[in-house]
């Protein structure tokens, strides 16, 4: 069996919790680059074809340390290192050094392939908190289908060099129209390395780079994304959790979405622009990396007042009321970044993810059941 993503640790909660409150950014994302070696359809940052364009705008060295040592004076702890894919920028462990120094917890997400040589040296010198990795397909195919490009031994081939020498590895599958039906594949090949695996089926519209056409993607149908997402329940789950989830999904089947009450409405939820915040490569400030509004400018105005209009912008923001009253919301997973990819709009409801939300209840009822009578005629 895949080792399960472990819960968060409680210190973790708790000083995002209290962070929350006292407007502090514990956590950050340090998007340092949109430039990447693969050409993912769904991707919300990568622009092919402009990478030479990109890599003229994006911070240098010495803007990136400076931005986090600003981020550390103000409470950062938890920094992400992103991209695109980070390790293409040659100074990548110039500034990793650097904020490793600063007492950083560093995570990287990276795509796989370039950690060999050199990049695996380093990495394993002195390694971050975490490396997660995405993990496309099942076999080179499926990766050039995907990605543009036939990557899967690489990746693979670094995943496990990376797992053997102790390093806390983490796999994020991405599942769509191009790799899905390698979704078992990729499960079990996690399940033999032993590592974290952790799969979606929902993929944002890219409004940062598709030119703000809201709810578009290159991505599963409602119910597609619904049955993926069952199927990877079932692979990872014991008969005992899914039947438990199953169950709890199943007191929302019979209720009617038109019997919400669409009086109130609630505020952000999750920690974006609370406790957390996202940095782009070109050094704009956002609550999270989907979710381009409010935007400030810390190279402009520095790290701090920019977090502090952030902060106060995101107490504004208001989610539809419908969503609020709704009573599948404990089985939905929308959010502020999601109703406005979706529709242009924070207050606007996502219909797209009712869909998912409907047909995963429906379905994950349906698999326990037919699981069930299967294991009864056996």
């Amino acid at each position: 069996m895949v080792r399960k993503r472990s819960e968060e640790p409680r210190i973790v909660t708790y000083l995002h919790n209290k962070a929350g409150k006292l407007g502090l950014p514990v956590g950050a994302t340090f998007e340092l680059t949109s430039r990447c070696n693969f050409d993912c359809p769904m991707c919300y940052v990568h622009q092919c074809g402009k990478n030479a364009e990109a890599r003229k705008r994006e911070l240098t060295t010495e803007q990136w340390i400076d931005i986090a040592r600003q981020a550390r004076e103000k409470g950062t702890i938890f920094a992400l290192l992103t991209g695109g894919e980070p390790f293409l920028r040659e100074d990548f462990f110039e500034i990793y050094s650097a904020m490793k120094k600063m007492g950083f917890y560093i995570s990287i997400n990276s795509n796989g392939s370039l950690i060999d040589g050199e990049i695996r040296r380093k990495l394993l010198e002195d390694p971050p908190f975490r490396i997660n990795i995405s993990l496309y397909g099942g076999c080179a195919e499926t990766y050039k289908n995907m990605c543009g490009t036939p990557m899967y031994e690489k990746v693979l081939e670094n995943i496990k060099a990376l797992k053997a020498a102790g390093v806390d590895v983490s796999l994020n599958v991405s599942i769509t129209p191009y790799n899905k039906q390698d979704t078992e594949k990729i499960f079990n090949i996690a399940s033999e390395i032993g590592v974290v695996a952790k799969a979606v089926s929902y993929m944002y519209p890219p409004i940062r780079i598709n030119g703000e056409k809201f709810g578009e993607n290159a991505r599963l149908t409602p119910k597609e994304a619904a049955e993926y997402t069952v199927r990877w329940d079932l692979l990872r789950f014991s008969d005992e959790e899914f039947e438990m989830r199953a169950k709890s999904m199943r007191e929302f089947a019979d209720i009617e979405r038109d019997e919400c009450l669409g009086d109130i409405s609630e505020g952000v939820g999750c920690r974006a622009g609370k406790s957390s915040l996202w940095l782009t490569w070109d050094g704009k400030m956002y609550p999270c990396g989907m979710m381009p509004k409010p935007v400030a400018y810390p190279l402009e105005v520095g790290f701090e007042k920019a977090w502090e209009y952030v902060n106060t912008e995101v107490k504004k923001i208001r989610l539809p009321s419908k969503c609020a009253s709704c009573p599948k919301k404990n089985a939905c997973f929308s959010c502020a970044a999601v109703c406005y990819t979706e529709t242009g709009a924070f207050d606007r409801v996502p219909t797209y993810v009712c869909e998912q939300v409907d047909e995963t209840i429906s379905q994950m009822w349906d698999a326990y059941v037919s699981k069930s009578k299967k294991e009864v005629i056996e």
